[in-house]
């Protein structure tokens, strides 16, 4: 029936004008921000999906920074290691010239000197004001090639340990950091618009 005060007509032109300004004012928010949601009132349950696993991917940075710490600290201590281990090495030169006899002076002073060095370079190993030494092993208790190959031990024991620390948590670093893309990744699957596809609307 038609109708002198009411114009259907211009009223569904009209809300079809509002509809299509409304869905161009989404396409145009989703271009300037590369989001196909952007907050919660375009998919509440997605947006708080994806900011919950985006937040937790920005806690992984404390993780990850906390864990290559721990690693340089061991790095420190297997740097330190080389040093230790070459000097013992010597030590034990030293040691065997020493119990062969004869003049042994010279010997003797530097198998003192290497102990010095040995400390010192233990005593330097930190990182960040962490010793990277937990337990250091005792320097020879006498100028003998068995006293000298007891510290050896004892430091092969020490340095087996920080390496095995610091390949572990080089896989811990890994994993997380993988977690970190995985979960940024997939916050952005969810939230992230096809721009190519919204710019063709």
């Amino acid at each position: 029936m038609a109708s002198i005060n009411t114009n259907y007509g211009a009223m569904v032109a009209a809300q079809s004008f509002a509809s299509t300004g409304r869905e161009l004012d989404k396409v145009q928010n989703r271009v300037t921000t590369g989001l196909k949601i952007s907050s919660a009132k375009d998919n509440g349950a997605v947006w708080a999906i994806a900011t919950t696993q985006k937040a937790n991917a920005k806690a992984l940075d404390a993780t990850i920074n906390n864990l290559q710490r721990r690693q340089s600290i061991a790095d420190v201590g297997l740097a330190a290691g080389e040093t230790i281990m070459a000097a013992l090495t010597e030590m034990k030169s030293l040691a065997a010239a020493i119990e062969a006899g004869g003049t042994v002076t010279a010997y003797q002073a530097d198998f003192t000197a290497i102990a010095a060095e040995i400390t010192a370079a233990a005593a330097a190993a930190t990182f960040d004001g962490t010793a990277a030494f937990a337990v250091v092993p005792a320097n020879p208790a006498a100028q003998t090639a068995a006293a000298v190959q007891t510290s050896i031990d004892a430091w092969a024991t020490a340095l087996q340990g920080i390496g095995t620390t610091s390949k572990s948590l080089e896989r811990q670093i890994t994993f997380n950091s993988k977690l970190q893309d995985a979960l940024e990744a997939g916050a952005g699957n969810l939230v992230d618009a096809d721009l190519a596809k919204e710019s063709a609307r």
